[in-house]
């Protein structure tokens, strides 16, 4: 039998090794023994705290671990990443919930097999270049609003936003700047006057005094006041042909996503610090783990997708009729939580071994 691992990373490694042998794979899996299965992950902001599980997983080596590497395909915004996914650039995509609503509108049978965060983690705010005060979201009424693209989360909470205040969409004009540096240069340049978009960016810009915050939904606070309750964020999906044709792949993704969603909730600075490259807080190492710490609560506990938040989010999502509603979807065939729940038996199996 094994020996018990000294140290909690070295037991969520041992542990993934365990998952991925119980998918199929081989329990430590080489390079030299085989190749690792690659997957090409669609991505919007990478870099971004949005992503942090995912991140986890990679730099901790969970993915190699459980004898899959990802190819990360990046992307400014998650409607160009939904696009790069159905034109057959990915094999999966992170990214929000709705772009489930959106696939099943149209007919496409696409599907979360797990789930990274329980809220938008989305924040809007408006500049203070020019003076204005921000007293309420009535001061948004004909301001050019940045998101990262339509068909965006960012769109589509900046509209729930203005929905819940009494304000039609069409009463600003929507501007796209991406999710990156883009993002400071429209705002600086005077280019938007608001913003919607991911931490850390936006916690950031509210640091140095460059945007006043009018709504987060970083918080399960936030996501009450506007939603009534948590709803599926960010979320990685795939085609339900892909998973039926790869569910060794998925089963091993799946594994390390979930332990990454295991090891969040304990750690550290430190741990954030070693763990994270630096390039993702190059802006500013202080912001980002303050935004860290905002966000901490908001990503998934268990990796599950649950019934009544999905539903939730449809009905919130549907009230917006951005396109107007043409098909009726079922929301409960949007997501499929059999590879989760797979992960969580072989993580407790492994757990008895161990102890």
């Amino acid at each position: 039998m094994m020996p018990a691992p000294r140290s909690r990373r070295s037991l969520l490694l041992a542990a993934v090794g365990a998952l991925s042998a119980a998918s199929g794979l081989s329990a430590q899996p080489s390079e030299s023994a085989r190749p690792l299965a690659k997957i090409k992950l669609a991505v919007a902001a990478s870099q971004s705290l949005y992503h942090l599980p995912l991140t986890v997983a990679d730099q901790l080596g969970f993915f190699r671990q459980a004898g899959v590497q990802l190819e990360w395909v990046s992307h400014e915004s998650g409607a160009q990443a939904l696009q790069s996914l159905l034109a057959g650039h990915a094999d999966v995509m992170a990214g929000a919930y709705e772009h489930l609503f959106v696939l099943h509108q149209k007919g496409l049978s696409y599907q979360s097999f797990v789930q990274m965060s329980r809220t938008p983690q989305v924040s809007l705010g408006g500049s203070v270049r020019a003076g204005k005060s921000w007293q309420s979201f009535s001061d948004l009424r004909g301001a050019r609003l940045g998101i990262s693209a339509l068909d965006s989360t960012t769109y589509w909470t900046a509209c729930q936003w203005l929905r819940r205040h009494a304000m039609a969409p069409d009463e600003v004009t929507f501007v796209e700047v991406g999710s990156s540096t883009g993002v400071l240069d429209a705002l600086r340049n005077g280019a938007i006057d608001a913003l919607c978009n991911p931490d850390p960016i936006m916690h950031w810009l509210e640091q140095k005094n460059e945007i006043r915050l009018l709504a987060e939904t970083r918080t399960l606070s936030g996501t009450r006041q506007l939603m009534g309750g948590p709803v599926p964020g960010a979320s990685v999906l795939a085609s339900v042909d892909y998973l039926q044709r790869q569910p060794e792949r998925v089963q091993a993704m799946t594994d390390a996503v979930v332990l990454a969603l295991k090891w969040l909730p304990t750690a550290g600075i430190t741990d954030i610090l070693k763990t994270v490259p630096p390039s993702h807080w190059s802006w500013d190492r202080t912001a980002y783990l303050g935004a860290f710490e905002k966000l901490r609560e908001s990503y998934a506990v268990d990796g599950l997708v649950r019934g009544p938040e999905v539903k939730r989010a449809w009905e919130v999502h549907a009230a917006l009729k951005l396109p107007p509603l043409t098909t009726r979807i079922f929301p409960e065939r949007t997501y499929t939580n059999q590879f989760v729940q797979a992960a969580h038996t072989t993580q407790r199996l492994r757990g008895r071994m161990v102890g």
